[in-house]
């Protein structure tokens, strides 16, 4: 399939993982594509078209705004845009009654802080242009609120929410804004979560096993195609059937 041949995408911390995956297969359907992390990532051999790999700090709100019109200026203006940045307190996270603010504030601005400001620099675009498409990233421990990850939960659900309120205002002019809530997925940052919080994630998922990031690519990639132009404002859970919304 070739559903993005003239599109450019916008994949936030997609230098491994889930972002990695999905900037992978964005590029092999004929994205443009532009990856945003603190690591550069290498043009994947499946590339149709355009790659365009920055790095920078996703949560300076500057070098933010400075990738975008870097993207602008080589690949064109953005259609597809994948906010996948984010991550839990990996080895700093604990019980709520145990944990400092510090760590809350920085689980909040690097997932929902830094989704907030990049559908501000690029939505207006899509709303101007009549045409887009926004996914988000947030989190099975939003519908679950894991033990140990109340931080993390309540910004993932901030997400749903923004994903929501955003979906209302853009709808009237053809883009949607979803959000998708992974379960038990293989990355690198499993391997910085505690074993027992992992532990409790596979034996709560019916279907017995953690997915790969390609599976999730392929959702993500799903919501940005012209396929998806009816489905906006919802939270696709992608969890094995942990929790069903």
């Amino acid at each position: 399939m070739q559903r993005f041949t003239g599109k450019t995408a916008i994949v936030t911390g997609g230098a491994g993982g889930i972002g990695l995956a999905t900037a992978t297969r964005l590029a092999s359907e004929g994205a443009n594509v532009a990856v945003f992390d603190l690591n550069r990532a290498a043009r994947p051999d499946s590339a149709q078209a355009g790659w365009l790999s920055l790095d920078f700090d996703g949560t300076d709100g500057a070098a933010l705004s400075s990738a975008v019109v870097q993207v602008e200026a080589e690949l064109g203006p953005v259609d597809i845009l994948f906010n996948n940045l984010g991550q839990s307190g990996r080895e700093r996270a604990g019980l709520f009654c145990e944990s400092d603010e510090e760590v809350w504030r920085f689980v909040t601005e690097i997932n929902l802080m830094s989704t907030m400001r990049a559908c501000r620099l690029i939505a207006p675009g899509m709303q101007a242009r009549g045409r887009g498409r926004i996914v988000n990233m947030s989190s099975d421990a939003a519908l679950s609120g894991d033990l140990r990850l109340a931080d993390y939960a309540a910004a993932k659900m901030g997400i749903v929410g923004f994903t929501r309120a955003l979906a209302q205002e853009l709808a009237p002019h053809g883009v949607t804004v979803n959000a998708v809530c992974p379960g038990a997925i293989a990355t690198e940052a499993h391997k910085r979560i505690p074993r027992a919080t992992l532990d409790a994630l596979v034996a709560a998922t019916p279907a017995g096993f953690i997915a790969t990031a390609a599976e999730v690519g392929g959702l993500v990639a799903y919501l940005a195609s012209d396929e998806a132009r009816f489905v906006t404002g919802q939270t696709i859970a992608i969890n094995g059937g942990r929790n069903m919304i």
